[in-house]
């Protein structure tokens, strides 16, 4: 059997609102030397009627279904061992790739990189409204060698966040320490950081995908996942210098009150997490004071105070403005729900 050249590994649960667009961008871009392999969590929706249509219609969709969801981190990983590609691309389960993206990377691979590093444009969740043109802050391909991993962690680290921009080889992924990584929601950052690469990474510059932003099942744990898990992941790589560590997260970023403000006014920092997340780790004094008291805070109150000064000071920040007017705090939410409890 001939090994294809790129394998896109999806891991999924419960997207039966989502894949069927997400598989109609990929089977368009299907060849010979191309498959999709699609590892199934378990989900107990129409996930598995619409990935068995899918994999009946065309020959290059492989469907394989767990039993029980292991993880979003567990799932890719075997995802790629499912994989027969040289390459694996890491793609969602709930965003698109524009035309022409297959094409780039094939292009791309061509010079035999470790790690392809794809940007992407974020959209609103039917996909319609672009929110942020280029997730990466370059207009020009990088390509990093393998000494240069803190310099690629630097421009990087903030789109790698998207597991979707990941085009790592196969062979590579497989070589390196995946377990310690289970549980960190951030697998593939994990593989590419924790040493070295034995090749070059190239970062490409054009957005070819495009993400559909406020669908994540993460989304109620975002306080503890972007305060606690990603910092501690980033910072525990001993590979890449502490400059490029800074220039993605700081070390303790829950230390920060201003951070706790603006996760409050979206509704994901509670007097729960105070307890659960910070009280631990604070010392008695006015640190942990201040923490307790905007946990504590009137949400919406400090919703409107928030989304005022991004609606009159950046504008343009579409995904911000988004999360602030989805808040529980948010006024039309909270009448809302009064509402629908009378």
């Amino acid at each position: 059997m001939t090994t294809p050249l790129l394998s896109f590994c999806i891991a999924t649960f419960n997207r039966a609102t989502y894949i069927a667009q997400t598989l109609d961008c990929l089977v368009a871009e299907l060849a010979d030397d191309i498959e999709i392999v699609v590892l199934d969590g378990g989900s107990k929706d129409e996930t598995e009627s619409i990935m068995r249509r899918y994999a009946a219609a065309f020959p290059g969709i492989r469907y394989v279904r767990q039993a029980t969801n292991l993880g979003v981190d567990r799932d890719y990983d075997g995802a790629v061992q499912a994989a027969r590609g040289r390459y694996c691309w890491l793609m969602t389960d709930d965003d698109i790739l524009k035309p022409g993206a297959v094409a780039a990377i094939r292009a791309a691979l061509l010079a035999e990189p470790s790690l392809v590093v794809v940007n992407a444009e974020v959209r609103d969740s039917l996909l319609g409204r672009v929110y942020e043109p280029s997730r990466l802050k370059i207009t020009e391909d990088r390509t990093f060698a393998t000494r240069e991993l803190g310099d690629l962690l630097a421009v990087a680290g903030e789109l790698l966040t998207f597991i979707g921009s990941v085009v790592i080889r196969r062979d590579v992924w497989l070589a390196r320490q995946r377990e310690p990584y289970y549980g960190t929601l951030f697998i593939h950052v994990g593989v590419i950081f924790q040493a070295a690469l034995p090749g070059f990474a190239h970062v490409v510059a054009t957005p070819w995908i495009a993400i559909r932003y406020g669908n994540a099942m993460w989304r109620p744990r975002e306080f503890e996942i972007w305060m606690f898990k990603w910092p501690s992941l980033v910072w525990s790589f001993a590979a890449v210098p502490d400059w490029s560590k800074s220039a993605v997260t700081a070390r303790e970023p829950w230390r920060d009150p201003f951070r706790l403000m603006f996760y409050r006014a979206k509704g994901t920092y509670w007097r729960a997490d105070f307890e659960r997340l910070l009280r631990p780790r604070m010392q008695r004094g006015m640190a942990r004071f201040v923490a307790w008291f905007v946990s504590v805070l009137p949400g919406s109150v400090l919703n409107a105070m928030v989304l005022a000064y991004f609606r009159r000071f950046h504008p343009t920040h579409g995904a911000v403005i988004s999360d602030l007017l989805g808040s529980c705090f948010h006024h039309r939410n909270w009448k809302v729900a009064r509402d629908s409890r009378k």
